[in-house]
């Protein structure tokens, strides 16, 4: 049984090979796609205010799933191309962190 990451892997390089895109995949072109992709994520919380902005209808809901994995993808696609697992990358990150910002040491606001 193929794992979901394993089974994302190949959708996505299927779809992307399907379509003669790889010419177009670069980490440059990936790194601009992914940033106008996250500005969308941006775009839907954009005029809500902060209740609004935690109680999105079930179709902002689903326009959010689709730009956070449209932000997802090409994040994905750029960590491959240089060969980090962003799951690996964001738990080594996640222990930076904690040594950054001890929890101890954490201001209340």
């Amino acid at each position: 049984m193929m794992s979901r990451r394993a089974e994302l892997d190949k959708t996505i390089a299927r779809f992307a090979r399907e379509r003669k895109w790889g010419k177009y995949h670069g980490p440059k072109n990936l790194a601009m796609a992914m940033v106008k992709e996250a500005a969308e994520v941006v775009e839907i919380f954009q005029w809500l205010t902060p209740a609004q902005a935690r109680a999105l209808t079930p179709a902002q809901r689903a326009h959010l799933a689709d730009e956070l994995a449209d932000t997802f993808i090409y994040l994905k696609k750029i960590g491959d191309h240089f060969g980090i697992d962003l799951v690996d990358a964001a738990l080594a990150k996640m222990k930076k962190n904690a040594l950054k910002y001890p929890a101890a040491r954490s201001t209340r606001l």
